[in-house]
């Protein structure tokens, strides 16, 4: 939510509380109609008065078209932020973007070449879901061959376990790692 859309929220949220805790008031007799009918012919005699509930009213009036006509509208996937909303005849499930890339990083380690992984999920305005991973390697790592097989493993563990289509894998080799040798005394 905007903040404006949450400070025409509140506006309007304490309006409508204000007017019904007077109108409740009224109804129980707490409040003579009288005194409040004194109040406002009061407040119309006083010019200053006039222009600030005017200001306010037009301010008002503009809230409300705004709230009511443009944050209707919503975006096909809200949820793109923070992960992917899957539905079904039974419920719903959110997948949340850690979810995958956690998967994905799991699938990484398991390859020994595969020295460092960071994964970025991305998702789409046509809903298409796009993981980018960055690895570091070792020196002897195939390089083009461990990438062909991590993208077709992540593409493959993810749709069996979550029941995502993946559309592209991208994988960055940052950089490779020298081959550890051990220091013999």
């Amino acid at each position: 939510m905007k903040i404006l859309d949450k400070i025409a929220f509140v506006i309007f949220s304490s309006i409508i509380l204000i007017l019904s805790i007077l109108f409740c008031i009224l109804i129980f007799g707490w409040i003579n109609v009288s005194t409040v009918s004194i109040y406002l012919q009061n407040l119309l005699n006083n010019q200053i008065a006039i222009n600030i509930s005017l200001g306010i009213s037009v301010i008002l009036i503009l809230l409300a078209i705004k709230s009511i006509f443009f944050s209707s509208i919503s975006k096909s996937n809200k949820n793109n932020e923070n992960g992917i909303l899957l539905q079904n005849e039974n419920g719903k499930l959110f997948v949340s973007k850690d979810t995958i890339q956690s998967l994905v990083n799991g699938i990484v380690k398991t390859y020994k070449e595969a020295q460092e992984v960071t994964s970025k999920v991305i998702v789409d305005k046509e809903n298409n879901i796009n993981i980018e991973v960055v690895l570091f390697v070792t020196q002897e790592a195939q390089i083009k061959d461990l990438s062909n097989d991590l993208q077709i493993k992540i593409k493959e563990l993810i749709n069996k376990s979550i029941g995502i289509e993946i559309k592209e894998v991208n994988i960055k080799i940052r950089n490779v790692t020298p081959k550890q040798t051990s220091i013999q005394e």
